[in-house]
């Protein structure tokens, strides 16, 4: 597993959150993801051979957020 951090920009409420957690958690080859809307990031635990990280991030723009 591998693990990585984004930054997460446009989040403003708990939905915001629910829905980036949502959105990364129904991807396949995702084991974990940690939301925090303080700090702006998404942590996500990931299986390396099943996801690209360039998928996590396409899947929170999809929702409407920008990531750095």
């Amino acid at each position: 597993m591998k693990k990585i951090t984004l930054n997460v920009e446009g989040m403003s409420c708990s939905h915001c959150v629910k829905a980036v957690k949502d959105a990364v958690a129904a991807l396949d080859g995702v084991a974990e993801v940690e939301v925090d809307l303080k700090g702006k990031t998404a942590t996500v635990e990931y299986n390396a051979e099943e996801i690209k990280p360039e998928r996590i991030q396409e899947a929170i723009e999809e929702e409407g957020y920008d990531v750095e």
